[in-house]
């Protein structure tokens, strides 16, 4: 098996060698970018870490082998230049990844890196497609301390490129994030409701594209299951019904991609890494389950 030669193995190393990236249908790519964090820090060391823990994954997930299918590890992207040019950077990569007929599994970083991915399938010629999000927060900020770039305004980025967005488990915004949810139409679920009632799956709208991005900001999930995040909120989702409701939004659309954002793992609790890395896998055999483009 290829063994780790710095801090960014192999995605499973140690079950998988790393394929030719025209032979792989699941692409990881880390980015470990971390910039405008507004509370705790650590999410620039989260692709690293998922990295390292994916060596004690098995091949099997419980239901299928998803790296049947091959998973390419990408370099990670350079972060050491400005947030312009890392999501810049970041779109590059992705649209290489598309262009390879691949699916772009990105880690973060700050949630930020999301807005590199979107413009990467933009660039990629991808023009119909809506974005799902698991997230404590709205992320729908103009701009967060002035920069229009932060983490808090993201998902801002995406809408104002005209991309359809539905939020779930949201329970921390402001009223201008509500605000920009009417005049944007943005569909959601919030945390008071899908938690207390335990929803385990969501309808999307008949207008919803057919095509989704989905991304999962770490903090969409509860601080007692992830507590290696930099802004936690309470009342969060637990692990399960995270992974039922990714599979409810794959079961009716086409899942085109993913990332896991914002964990910043925690020196010495291996467990967090490990779910993190555990959470990667099962959503790539949902997507693999219920995925046309690979049966």
């Amino acid at each position: 098996m290829t063994e780790p030669h710095d801090d960014y193995p192999i995605f499973l190393g140690s079950e998988i060698e790393q394929p030719e990236i025209n032979n792989a249908f699941f692409h990881v790519l880390p980015v470990p970018f971390e910039k405008s964090v507004s509370y705790g820090g650590g999410t620039a060391q989260g692709p690293s870490a998922i990295l390292q823990a994916s060596w004690q994954l098995e091949e099997w997930d419980g239901k299928s082998k998803p790296c049947q299918h091959g998973i390419y590890t990408h370099p990670a992207i350079d972060c050491n230049v400005s947030a312009e040019q890392v999501i810049d950077n970041i779109a590059k990569a992705t649209k290489l990844i598309l262009d390879n007929g691949g699916m772009p599994i990105v880690f973060g970083g700050e949630h930020t890196v999301t807005y590199g991915v979107i413009k990467g399938f933009r660039d990629a010629g991808y023009d119909d497609f809506g974005v799902v999000q698991i997230d404590a927060h709205a992320d729908l900020r103009e701009a967060y301390e002035g920069d229009k770039l932060s983490h808090a305004s993201v998902m801002k980025r995406v809408v104002d490129l005209g991309i359809p967005l539905y939020q779930l488990g949201i329970r921390a915004f402001c009223e201008e994030e509500m605000q920009i949810r009417e005049q944007h139409g943005v569909h959601f679920q919030d945390g008071e409701e899908l938690v207390p009632n335990n929803i385990q799956s969501i309808t999307l709208p008949d207008d919803f594209p057919e095509k989704v991005f989905f991304t999962l900001d770490i903090d969409g999930m509860d601080p007692s299951v992830f507590p290696s995040t930099g802004t936690p909120v309470p009342g969060g989702l637990g692990w399960y019904q995270t992974l039922n409701l990714f599979e409810s939004v794959a079961k009716q659309r086409t899942i085109i991609g993913f990332d896991i954002m914002e964990f910043a793992p925690i020196k010495d609790f291996h467990a967090y890494d490990f779910a993190a890395s555990l959470l990667t896998y099962k959503m790539m055999g949902i997507v693999e389950r219920n995925s046309s483009k690979i049966k």
